[in-house]
């Protein structure tokens, strides 16, 4: 029997023992393996619900939407009204984005199908769109079937990769319609919030070295918005720490060199680290990932990612520096879906770089250009694609965040299973088939009235078809190099050609792929083939900031570009010089000079977090209460 004596200890001890697990169980359900379901941010339910039509309504000066239409590769945000499903927003932020895309609707005098970045917050401190903070509008450039990036979305969801939320989009300007679009989160303070918690990591979105140079003005801001991680608390005192972040039918073997669109844009021998590969440990060496930071950074925050890339670039404790299960994931599914306009091609961009507490993971971005639409070559070498050397234009050790992972026989074996699941569980069921009909039946009438569409209606048609073949195609080639009858590797298919699987009932063009728009002379054939295009890019690429000369211009005529060529990939180039997309350097007017500091996160974030701080407190309270009277109470003695 316990002693009268030791209960008041007893109760003291199990009650502050109480209000610890308490306030570690409210700040971090993850240690105890629980997701609370209002972790999922309202946003979620009221924006991205796939079962419904996001309805858009952008109202705009006329004067300012146009100057910014006339001048959109300056990227410059404006100001603008944005009713969403009924709900207005007031003073929100709106841009063109894009890279290639943009130039190519910025050079088309027929059209001014921009996508679109919209921040809710640009020029009202902490606004939200129901806790979102920042979303894009895609215009479903090089995509006839409107699908393309919908599926791949879907298909890394499926695969437990973190990944942001998307949902079509009727969009209307002035009340006149405009275009049908994708919505998509962007990955900024409430991706990390939903995706990772409240003590999220870093994370940025490195980019080549010739991409992605001037569309960092809203990262720029938002860097000012420094995550809860192990320097936040010093963040005074490491201010000498602090870092001035200023940065498409025939049948053969699948050629790793073949349609290199893009190389001298895409700079890969540029290094900068776009590219994962481990340079040394100065930190000014790796400029096309630490000048991409999406949020606030310091040296330190840098370190942690140079010391990663050491590690994986050595093969030395890899799953303490990278997520191995979650890059394979991720491979896997990128791999499947023949996504070269991403890290595995020579453009080494199109993803961002998530680094918490010393380890990597690699998360999606940019899918209009998936299923063969980049650097595919023909029909065969994109349904063949080979899954264990799944990179393009350059080796596969070039690429070491894959690279080394398949060097590693249980990760081989691992990355070979979660293909195979892929098969299993989204194509050999019949589910990606029934997934294209499900979405036909939502989105046909939108795309037949879509007011901007870059392909006929008709052409969407004929795309659904095509994708639906390429599909069943591609998992009869993985199943086959998986099971070892069709060969896994650039180099075997080259030597057994004749144990492909036959595509040549597939034309890619008509998914669509880049350059690809509606109408006469806008088909993806118009463009000049890929040898072509690198000799002309050799050509352009040789030029500094000075005009092309008359023999320069020649020489590319007879390549076989027009005039009209000749100046879209001049204006290309320097757009790809002057940047890409990750935003920067803009500043908000006036009324929004003040940078946001570290308590400055989305409304969302805020509330979740006062909400949880009044229930500790509460309870906090409570036992402080009950501790205090069991201290003191005396009991009384009972007489026998």
């Amino acid at each position: 029997m316990i002693k009268s004596k030791h209960i008041n200890l007893i109760i003291a001890l199990t009650l502050l023992i109480a209000v610890v697990f308490t306030t570690v169980f409210m700040f971090n359900p993850q240690l105890f393996g629980i997701v609370k379901e209002s972790a999922q941010p309202e946003y979620a339910s009221k924006v991205f619900n796939k079962d419904n039509i996001i309805s858009m309504d952008i109202n705009v000066d006329e004067e300012d939407w146009n100057e910014m239409l006339e001048n959109a590769t300056d990227k410059e945000y404006i100001s603008c009204d944005i009713t969403i499903n009924g709900t207005t927003f007031y003073s929100v932020g709106i841009r063109p984005k894009g890279n290639s895309s943009l130039s190519m609707v910025a050079n088309d005098d027929t059209t001014d199908r921009f996508s679109f970045k919209i921040e809710f917050d640009h020029y009202v401190k902490h606004q939200s769109c129901f806790g979102l903070d920042k979303m894009t509008i895609n215009n479903i450039y090089s995509d006839s079937t409107y699908m393309k990036e919908y599926l791949s979305y879907d298909l890394m969801n499926s695969m437990g990769i973190s990944t942001p939320l998307y949902s079509y989009a009727d969009v209307k300007v002035n009340g006149e319609d405009w275009g049908f679009y994708l919505a998509v989160e962007a990955l900024e303070e409430s991706f990390a919030y939903r995706n990772f918690g409240p003590t999220y990591g870093m994370l940025y979105k490195p980019e080549s070295m010739e991409m992605g140079r001037n569309d960092k003005d809203d990262n720029q801001e938002r860097r000012n918005v420094q995550p809860n991680n192990e320097d936040q608390g010093n963040a005074q005192q490491n201010n000498e720490d602090q870092e001035n972040i200023q940065r498409e039918n025939g049948q053969q073997p699948f050629n790793p060199q073949q349609g290199n669109f893009g190389e001298k844009m895409g700079a890969e021998g540029s290094g900068g680290g776009s590219d994962l590969k481990y340079i040394d440990d100065d930190v000014d060496s790796y400029p096309n990932i630490f000048d991409n930071s999406v949020f606030d950074s310091k040296k330190s925050d840098y370190k942690r990612v140079i010391k990663a890339l050491k590690n994986l670039n050595d093969g030395t404790d890899l799953e303490k520096y990278i997520d191995v299960d979650e890059v394979l994931r991720y491979f896997a599914v990128n791999t499947v879906l023949v996504n070269l306009d991403s890290y595995v091609s020579n453009m080494k961009h199109n993803y961002y770089l998530y680094e918490k507490d010393g380890q990597l993971s690699i998360l999606p971005w940019d899918y209009n250009l998936s299923f063969a639409g980049f650097q595919s070559g023909n029909a065969s070498s994109a349904v063949n694609f080979p899954i264990d050397t799944p990179v393009s234009g350059v080796e596969l050790s070039e690429r070491p965040l894959i690279a080394k992972l398949l060097e590693v026989g249980e990760y081989k074996d691992k990355y070979h299973q979660y293909i195979q699941d892929i098969l299993d569980d989204y194509f050999n069921n019949g589910k990606f088939e029934d997934t294209i009909d499900k979405l036909d039946s939502q989105i046909s009438e939108y795309v037949e009235n879509d007011a901007s569409a870059f392909y006929t209606y008709e052409e969407y048609l004929k795309g659904l078809s095509a994708l639906k073949e390429f599909g069943k195609l591609r998992a009869q080639s993985i199943e086959g190099q998986l099971n070892g009858t069709i060969p896994s590797t650039t180099d075997e298919q080259s030597e057994n050609q004749d144990k492909l699987i036959d595509s040549s009932g597939i034309n890619l063009s008509d998914l669509g792929s880049q350059g690809g728009m509606k109408g006469e002379n806008r088909q993806p054939g118009n463009m000049p083939d890929m040898n072509v295009m690198k000799k002309a890019q050799d050509i352009i690429g040789s030029v500094d900031d000075s005009e092309l000369t008359e023999e320069q211009i020649q020489q590319l005529k007879d390549l076989g570009l027009t005039e009209e060529q000749i100046e879209m990939m001049k204006n290309m180039k320097n757009s790809n010089r002057e940047g890409g997309d990750t935003d920067r350097n803009q500043r908000p007017p006036d009324d929004r000079a003040e940078l946001k500091t570290n308590s400055d996160t989305t409304a969302q974030n805020t509330e979740i977090i006062d909400e949880n701080l009044w229930i500790i407190g509460i309870s906090a309270v409570s036992l402080v209460i009950s501790l205090i009277f069991v201290m003191t109470f005396k009991r009384k003695r009972v007489e026998q």
